[in-house]
């Protein structure tokens, strides 16, 4: 671990909406006992979906930095066929998302760069086993960064190992995240980082994303303790733990006590004596572009599981 630390927490968030669109409506009509609210979050100017202030102004509180990974995904009426515009699954994969390359998103981009944030690729939901639209989504956030990113994460965690990871080395990605699930938290591939080819390029496992958890606005202090537990068992096991928080989830009007939860994550981990960072930071600070001897690092045999991002209306 850098500098004598007990064990590393990798902090990232996927990107997927930061906007809020039609979800409005949709909760409006599917959560009768907030539908005022929701309808207030469709008035202009309101977007409790940006919140990458929110979340840049609590990390540099408690003075650490984490990845934000970015979406380049097809649009529903742009790049769909019409047949599939009716379909929800459609709608929920592919409307109302954005484009890296927009002023604002680009703006946002390069203050994170500034400030020490990572930036990485969040590859769309086909790219998984399309390498050259990977490559395409690679290029538009890079040309918004204005330079190249060091790795990222796949959309609903699709992971076709080890095609997946191949194509990524290919176009020079030094690591990925994907490998985890969406619906249950744990060490499930082991305490450390994977080489699945026995070279520089690293998978970082996902511990633990925050709506597998109990709903910290419900069950606060269940919750916690989940967080804790895992910040516990990193610590006895000097383990490479991986956080995914989605920067919509800082918003407490959407989504109450995510916010604090992931705070007090952070903080009980810098009191566990953590090193706290982003994947690419704790990339480079150990080193992994260079394996041990030449050999294998792998403290677990990479695999997959039923992975998916959730759904995501």
């Amino acid at each position: 671990m850098p500098d004598g630390h007990t064990f590393a927490l990798c902090l990232t968030h996927d990107v997927d909406r930061p906007y809020k669109t039609y979800q409005s409506l949709f909760y409006a009509l599917t959560e009768p006992d907030r539908r005022r609210y929701h309808l207030s979050t469709a008035l202009p100017g309101v977007n409790p979906y940006w919140q990458f202030g929110t979340v840049m102004d609590l990390e540099a509180d408690l003075g650490v930095r984490s990845a934000f990974y970015f979406l380049s995904e097809q649009r529903l009426f742009r790049d769909r066929p019409p047949r599939e515009w009716p379909s929800m699954d459609a709608w929920r994969l592919f409307a109302g998302r954005y484009d890296p390359a927009d002023p604002e998103i680009r703006a946002a981009i390069r203050r994170m760069d500034e400030g020490g944030w990572e930036v990485g690729l969040h590859g769309s939901y086909e790219s998984f086993e399309d390498r050259e639209r990977l490559r395409e989504e690679k290029a538009t956030v890079e040309e918004a960064l204005g330079r190249a990113v060091r790795g990222g994460r796949q959309h609903y965690l699709n992971l076709e190992a080890p095609d997946t990871w191949a194509d990524h080395r290919a176009l020079g990605l030094a690591y990925d995240a994907s490998l985890g699930s969406s619906e249950e938290y744990g060490f499930d591939h082991g305490y450390g980082v994977h080489r699945p080819f026995d070279d520089g390029f690293v998978v970082f496992p996902l511990t633990v994303m925050e709506q597998s958890l109990p709903d910290p606005g419900e069950e606060f202090d269940r919750a916690r303790e989940a967080c804790e537990d895992l910040l516990a068992e990193a610590c006895d096991n000097g383990a490479v733990m991986t956080a995914l928080w989605h920067p919509r989830h800082f918003s407490e009007g959407e989504f109450p006590g995510h916010r604090r939860l992931y705070r007090r994550l952070v903080e009980r981990a810098l009191e566990l004596g953590a090193w706290v960072g982003s994947p690419g930071q704790l990339y480079e600070q150990e080193g992994l572009a260079d394996p041990p001897g030449g050999g294998d690092r792998r403290r677990a045999t990479s695999s997959t599981g039923p992975d998916g991002d959730g759904p995501e209306p």
